[in-house]
Formats: C-alpha cells, sequence, structure tokens
C-alpha cells in the first residue's frame, strides 16, 4: 500500500485531511500555489493593520473542539478565543438598529421588546434548532455522501417535514416583525443559499448563532490557520508554496501516478484535493471528469462577494465587531443573486470592524475595517465598478452611523469575482462553495471519492457536507476517514 500523499491547496478542508492522514501513518505534501498557507483564510497586512483575507466569524466553537481534541490538544493550545458580548449589531435605518447580546436571556428580551409575545416563539424555535444542531453534528455531517441511507436515523425520520419546508416558512410561521425575520434568517446566508430554498432542518444555524455565541480568535481567525498548520508540522506534514499543479496524471488503469507540480513531474501514491472541485477536475483528461460543464452550470452556487479592507486613522462610533447592514430589501438583493444575476443597485453589506475588540488588528486609536457585498457569481469585474459600490456603502455607513468616515480613509484594497477566480481558481469567481438546498445536501453534492480515477479524493465547500469554515474541518475528516477506510 502506498501511503504517499500529496493534498492540493491548504484551505481548512486540506490542513483538516493533512493533519488526520499524518497521525494514520501517511506521508503527506501540502501543495498550495499561493506564497502563504490558508487558502480562502489568507492574511492581508499594511501600514500595522491586519485583516481576514476571507472568513471572519468564528462560530460553532464546538467542532473546532472536536477537531483539536482528536490530536490530544485544545484551541487555547493554539490561539486565544473571545466571545464577543455583544455577538453583532443589525442596522435596518438610521437610529434603528438592533444589537443581538451574547446571552439568551438578553436575546429573549430584545425579541419581547420587538414584538410582544415573540420571545416565547423564539424559545420553541431554538429548541427545535438545538435538537436539530445535536442530529446534524452527531449523526449527519461527518457522512461521507456516499449513500440516501446516511440521511435514514430513527431521529431525521421523525423530522422529515422539516427537509420539505424551508427557513421562510417556519421563521414567518409565528414571527411578524420584519426585522426580527431578518435577524433569524440571516443565518443561513452562511449555507450559501436563501432562506426561501434552504430546508428548515438548518434552522440549527440559529442555535449555532444565539445558543453557541460568536467568537474571535484573538490576532484574527489567520490564528486558526496558524495553529493547524503548526499541528500538522509537529505531526510530520510537509508544506510546499507556490506549488501550482498544472496536471494530475494517471495511467491506464485510470490511477493517479504523478502530479505536474510548476511543469515538473512528481510520483504520488494518493491525491487528495482541497482545491476547486471543477478545477481539480479540468486537470485530468476529459474522459476521466465526474461532472460535465453542463452540469456546474446547473447547480445553484454560493454567492461570490466584493470586499474592501479598509485601514481608518480614527475609531469609529456606532458600530460593533460583527455589524449588518440590512436597510434595502434582502429579497431583491437575493433575486440579483440567484433569479437575475446581476450588480444590485441597492446591496446589502456587511462590515467587521476587528480592531473594536483586538487591538492587535489596528494600530492605537485607528480602526480595521472589513466590508463585504454578496454578488452572483461569474459577474464582468472591473475597477470602476469596485469603486463605485465601495462610495455607495460608505455613504450609507456614513448616514446610518451619523459619522463622517471619508476622510479618515487612510488606505483601501479589494478583492472580488477576478481575485477569486486567479487567486484560488474558483468556479466564476465564488466565494463560498455549492449552496445547501434540498437538492445539493449530503449525498447529493459532488463525491469526494472520484467514481473515475481509483486514487483521488475531493474535499471542501464543494463536497460534503457543504460551505463554511467548521464544515470545512469536518469534510477534512471525512475524506481522511474515506481515503484510510479505502486503502487499508
Amino acid at each position: 500500500m502506498d501511503k504517499n500523499i500529496h493534498i492540493i491547496g491548504s484551505g481548512f478542508s486540506s490542513l483538516a485531511a493533512s493533519c488526520y492522514l499524518a497521525k494514520a501513518g501517511y506521508s503527506v505534501t501540502v501543495l498550495e500555489k499561493n506564497s502563504t498557507l490558508g487558502g480562502r483564510a489568507r492574511q492581508y497586512k499594511n501600514q500595522g493593520f491586519t485583516f481576514d483575507i476571507g472568513p471572519t466569524w468564528y462560530w460553532m466553537p464546538d467542532v473546532f473542539e472536536k477537531f483539536f481534541a482528536d490530536f490530544g490538544k485544545k484551541p487555547f493550545d493554539f490561539y486565544q478565543l473571545e466571545r464577543l458580548k455583544p455577538g453583532y449589531q443589525v442596522y435596518f435605518d438610521e437610529q434603528d438598529s438592533i444589537t443581538i447580546p451574547g446571552n439568551l436571556n438578553d436575546i429573549f428580551e430584545i425579541f419581547e421588546n420587538e414584538e410582544k409575545g415573540s420571545s416565547k416563539h423564539l424559545r420553541s424555535f431554538l429548541a427545535s434548532a438545538k435538537e436539530n444542531y445535536d442530529i446534524a453534528i452527531k449523526d449527519l455531517v461527518y457522512k461521507p455522501g456516499v449513500s440516501p441511507l446516511e440521511l435514514v436515523t430513527t431521529k431525521t425520520i421523525s423530522r422529515v417535514s422539516q427537509f420539505f419546508s424551508t427557513i421562510r416558512k417556519d421563521v414567518r410561521k409565528n414571527i411578524k416583525s420584519k426585522k426580527l425575520i431578518q435577524i433569524l434568517e440571516f443565518p443561513v446566508l452562511f449555507l450559501g443559499a436563501k432562506p426561501s430554498n434552504t430546508p428548515a432542518f438548518y434552522n440549527f444555524m440559529n442555535y449555532a448563532d444565539f445558543g453557541l455565541g460568536t467568537w474571535h480568535p484573538i490576532g484574527g481567525m489567520y490564528k486558526v490557520v496558524e495553529g493547524m498548520v503548526s499541528l500538522a508540522e509537529s505531526l510530520g506534514v510537509n508544506f510546499e508554496t507556490n506549488a501550482v499543479v498544472n496536471e494530475i496524471i494517471t495511467n491506464e488503469n485510470k490511477k493517479v501516478t504523478a502530479l505536474k507540480v510548476n511543469n515538473e513531474v512528481i510520483t504520488t501514491g494518493i491525491v487528495l484535493s482541497g482545491a476547486d472541485y471543477h478545477h481539480t477536475e479540468t486537470l485530468l483528461k476529459k474522459e476521466l471528469r465526474q461532472y460535465s460543464e453542463k452540469y456546474w452550470s446547473k447547480k445553484i452556487f454560493a454567492p461570490s462577494s466584493l470586499l474592501f479592507y479598509v485601514g481608518f486613522d480614527k475609531k469609529l462610533e456606532n458600530v460593533c465587531h460583527h455589524t449588518l447592514f440590512f436597510d434595502t430589501d434582502f429579497d431583491i438583493h437575493a433575486k440579483d443573486i440567484y433569479d437575475n444575476p446581476k450588480w444590485p443597485k441597492e446591496p446589502l453589506f456587511y462590515a467587521s470592524f476587528s480592531s473594536i475588540t483586538d487591538n492587535n488588528m489596528a494600530p492605537e486609536g485607528k480602526e480595521a475595517a472589513t466590508f463585504l457585498i454578496p454578488l452572483a457569481p461569474g459577474l464582468e469585474d472591473t475597477e470602476e465598478l469596485r469603486e463605485k459600490y465601495f462610495n455607495k456603502i460608505i455613504t450609507r455607513l456614513e448616514r446610518l452611523t451619523q459619522q463622517d468616515v471619508k476622510k479618515s480613509i487612510i488606505f483601501k484594497k479589494s478583492f472580488c469575482v477576478n481575485d477569486f477566480v486567479n487567486d484560488y481558481n474558483s468556479y466564476k469567481g465564488n466565494a463560498y462553495g455549492m449552496a445547501n438546498t434540498l437538492l445539493q445536501t449530503a449525498f447529493l453534492r459532488p463525491k469526494i471519492k472520484s467514481q473515475k480515477v481509483k486514487n483521488l479524493y475531493f474535499t471542501g465547500q464543494l463536497t460534503v457536507p457543504g460551505p463554511g469554515v467548521p464544515p470545512s474541518l469536518i469534510s477534512g475528516k471525512i475524506a481522511s476517514d474515506l481515503i484510510i477506510k479505502n486503502q487499508s
């Protein structure tokens, strides 16, 4: 049995898989095309400011704890965590925002003040969400997506109706306040889909939000990457940066024998790709690709994003570490992403002011801000459009938070569709992978094990269990377990 394995990409799923495989005795080499590790979770530094290029939310801390525990470690062995209190703030209009506290009792009070009787419904909703979370984490998400029977347990059978209803229907059944509805529907955006086509079972994301809370790794999300890399290296994993995989070479038996990396051939025993699934298959001969261009074009992808990393020469007012700007119509923006892809006229947007919590993120007296506008994948991306939308959101930020900020901008850097394609070979420049809709869940997602190439595997947000950082950690474990099982 050949225990020489190469992993393409160094995102969260690849890092997780590298640790499990090294622990199991494999000789693991991770190949990263960029100059730094972390995949989409890289870091950007400028003039004393530090930004997470990719993920900025730390949810589902139990998944991180479970990962490190598998190696006799804890997250605190690698990075320090702080629970955010408040968790986040949502703006609906000028001087009209709701701040979500860091504990449940205060959240119930917030709901009750906004809509009499809503706290009772929220308690019931969250009780169901917690049960679903326990089922998802303990029974479902660690399954390899091989068979529909993986979804059939005594617990899921009793909830089968939730797979055929939607988050939107579930939330709006008893809650009438538009503001509260938006707050309850927002967490499923992490799954890359609209509340109207996300199964009601996924309300477990609301438990992740209100029940488990929002956290921040001191120094930013990249500290998690550094921790995982440190763990992997201690297990013997070898990392190579600036390593571009040009081709996956197979023999007459449809087995990978080598990779062409920076146009040089290196032999290998097994390949696991944490890079974009679609791109990885283009590295194969056409007859060895499982999924056609037609297949990919029909799938519902999570949004792309227009991101800005901005350094301000002062501390900003009337914002929280995580601040959501929902002062425009979500349904109209969603249509511009999923139904009739185009640049939104008045987009919702999100901002992370990490330096509010963490002094490591900006020089004293200054503010580091990341702004994100969700976009349809595959849109035209120009500097002119980026500048137009930056002016849109900064103008709204000033109006909603009642402060002048434009003159306080020291610098800004943007990242959009073209960058997702160039830096990550991302299909149509998507930012989060494939949406978790009913027909794109579990066994209905692209397979972890290639069905055409014997020793080729996939991990990450285009396969099971789906988009997001915690699911990526889980995907790495699922892929490594499948490799170990199949190669033993």
